[in-house]
């Protein structure tokens, strides 16, 4: 796959991510990712962006024997972790190596499932309001996404939140090439193209949220 200049590349920190990840929050991103998990046993046709080393990927098709994924990343070494993490499924995972947002499903793709977690904070506002609207019409009604991302509220934790995200922004641009800086508002992309929120789950004093989000009739 080429990349362009402006193209984070992942590939550096696919096999130190997870220790990486545990060094800074221990599991608390993990719990994050499978909060919802038991509520996703009857999906059957699930996309996932940006899984990194492919740990829920992984939990979600052994906890649901029934469901198909297609993992989209642009890093070809995080998809190699995950395929490894998911072999037993054979079949039922597909990897795709690219941008989501140039993933476009198939017309007779009928998806019950979106999961991106940790991944919609790597994109700008425009991109995620133009990624959300791309794949809401490939979405059935009553398809649900699940969101996991860093979040900034207010308060006595409101200034120590945003030091530590800048310096994970800033961590990021130096190891990957990323280029965004702040969080955007994919609460706001949800809602104006007719998602309903469902239920969330906070954890770190709010510094994490995973949230649950139905698609309309």
């Amino acid at each position: 796959m080429r990349r362009t200049k402006a193209e984070p590349n992942f590939d550096a920190v696919a096999r130190p991510y997870r220790w990486m990840e545990y060094a800074t929050f221990g599991r608390a991103l993990e719990r994050c990712r499978m909060h919802f998990l038991p509520r996703l046993l009857d999906r059957k046709r699930a996309l996932v962006l940006g899984d990194g080393d492919g740990r829920f990927t992984a939990a979600l098709v052994t906890a649901n024997p029934a469901v198909e994924v297609d993992a989209v990343d642009t890093s070809g070494a995080m998809l190699r972790l995950l395929r490894r993490k998911c072999v037993d499924a054979g079949a039922r995972v597909r990897t795709h190596q690219m941008s989501a947002l140039s993933f476009l499903p198939e017309a007779s793709y009928d998806l019950d499932l979106i999961v991106s977690h940790f991944f919609l904070d790597c994109l700008t506002q425009a991109e995620v309001e133009a990624l959300v609207a791309r794949l809401t019409p490939h979405l059935a009604a009553g398809g649900v996404w699940v969101v996991s991302e860093f979040r900034i509220r207010e308060g006595w934790l409101e200034w120590p939140a945003r030091m530590l995200v800048g310096a994970l922004y800033g961590a990021f641009r130096l190891l990957t090439g990323l280029r965004t800086n702040r969080l955007p508002d994919h609460a706001a992309a949800f809602a104006a193209v007719g998602f309903v929120w469902v239920a969330r789950h906070d954890s770190l004093g709010g510094l994490l949220r995973t949230e649950l989000w139905r698609a309309s009739a």
